[in-house]
């Protein structure tokens, strides 16, 4: 039976988890794969610290280099986070011909070219399973489940943080802010939580979606990403009256060799099932031109989740299942990405207008003006003088226009505050 020595950098929330699934499940996943795993060597600052796992003598060691320069260790597990050393510590196992496990999606957004590229003229593989989505083997259902697909879009809630505060935000009424503490105060939020709440988290995890599925170079830069933070109960309850509900979707889809790529805050269908998961959960919905629709759903973070997506790659590389690990990202098509002035949607309009006579017919004359039609209306009482929510659903509408006539409707002395709009998708016209 085949020994494959691992060595891990980082001894963190997902280090322990990888570390106590190769401790616990090695006998079975010897049996299963034919291929045994020995937890070689962790390094970590820290080596102190009881994670609640009794390691072997002399494993834990707190010298990164000395683990990538050890001979007799085969893959390097980096889960250390971050772009510095983390990218050093992945350049100097590849020239050391080591192959690679890393959960690092900030680090594989934005460097990933250079490093696949480096794991490609080396030979050695780039495994990547446990940056997206956890524990739901999406990477893998891409490459190899739906390979014979040409994957038409994907649509995913891939950051539990933003999905539990709209949850909570849905569920009980709260306000973002109350519902931001508690996920702070449950350890679902970090203690600067702009990485989940502005969408770059989700942003980075689709950059890799969409350079695995349209075969285009890393392009994290062209990307559209908008957070949560400014969506209100206001805005939810009405999404709920139309028969919608709030989640921040991380979408890519291909319309005639142009690719979307953008994370925003989006209404879909309260009827759909990805509208129905929620707290921290994750759920992917892949379609493709051959198996149709498709939906993923799991945990997508903490130790266990996680640690089981790397130790699949690590499984994967040991068995030598890993097809075109050392180069996942062939650039293959003549796509370019889309900007978002040039999407095509629904929209949701959250004016804050003065209760009067006329004020619909000058906003819907300015809409009307860029080509903007209305389907739908909502006006909660009267209050005549006062600032109310006037509520609008539109039929598809440019993107471009539709910011050129917010400019203008906003500028009415009327309108007594910015108008918030939210993408649609999921219903056509």
């Amino acid at each position: 039976m085949q020994t494959v020595k691992i060595g891990i950098i980082g001894f963190g929330t997902v280090g322990s988890g990888t570390a106590k699934i190769i401790l616990d499940n090695n006998e079975f996943i010897a049996e299963r794969t034919g291929v045994k795993l020995e937890l070689k060597s962790i390094a970590d600052p820290d080596t102190e610290t009881d994670r609640g796992i009794k390691l072997p003598a002399g494993v834990l060691i707190d010298d990164a280099k000395k683990l990538l320069n050890d001979p007799e260790i085969d893959i390097i597990v980096e889960l250390i986070g971050g772009t510095d050393p983390a990218r050093d510590f992945i350049l100097q196992a590849i020239r050391n011909g080591k192959h690679i496990v890393t959960a690092n999606k900030a680090l594989l957004a934005t460097e990933g070219n250079e490093l696949f590229e480096a794991a490609r003229e080396k030979g050695v593989y780039l495994g990547f399973e446990a940056s997206v989505a956890g524990g739901i083997p999406i990477i893998k259902i891409l490459r190899e489940g739906l390979a014979a697909n040409r994957i038409l879009s994907v649509y995913g809630i891939i950051n539990g943080t933003c999905n539990y505060i709209l949850t909570k935000m849905t569920s009980e009424n709260v306000d973002f802010n109350s519902a931001l503490k508690e996920a702070q105060e449950l350890g679902y939020a970090e203690a600067d939580p702009t990485l989940d709440i502005e969408g770059i988290d989700s942003a980075h995890k689709l950059t890799l979606i969409s350079s695995l599925i349209y075969g285009i170079p890393l392009s994290y830069n062209m990307l559209y990403c908008e957070g949560i933070s400014k969506i209100s109960t206001h805005d939810i309850q009405f999404a709920k009256e139309f028969g919608y509900r709030i989640k921040l979707l991380a979408i890519t889809k291909a319309v005639n060799d142009e690719i979307e790529m953008r994370v925003h805050p989006t209404m879909i269908p309260e009827n759909y099932m990805i509208a129905k998961v929620d707290g921290v959960f994750n759920a992917v919905y892949v379609n493709g031109n051959a198996v149709g629709e498709t939906l993923y759903y799991g945990k997508g973070a903490g130790d266990m989740p996680t640690g089981s997506a790397v130790v699949s790659d690590i499984i994967d590389i040991a068995s030598k299942k890993g097809c075109a690990y050392h180069a996942p990202l062939r650039h293959y098509g003549n796509f370019h990405v889309k900007d978002i002035d040039d999407i095509d949607s629904i929209y949701y309009f959250r004016f804050t207008a003065i209760d009067k006579p006329g004020v619909l017919s000058r906003i819907s004359g300015i809409l009307g003006s860029y080509n903007i039609s209305i389907a739908s209306v909502i006006q909660k009482g009267r209050h005549a003088g006062e600032a109310v929510p006037l509520v609008v659903l539109t039929h598809k509408s440019r993107e471009k226009d539709v910011k050129k006539a917010i400019e203008e409707i906003d500028r009415l002395d009327v309108v007594a505050d910015k108008t918030i709009f939210i993408r649609v998708e999921g219903r056509e016209d």
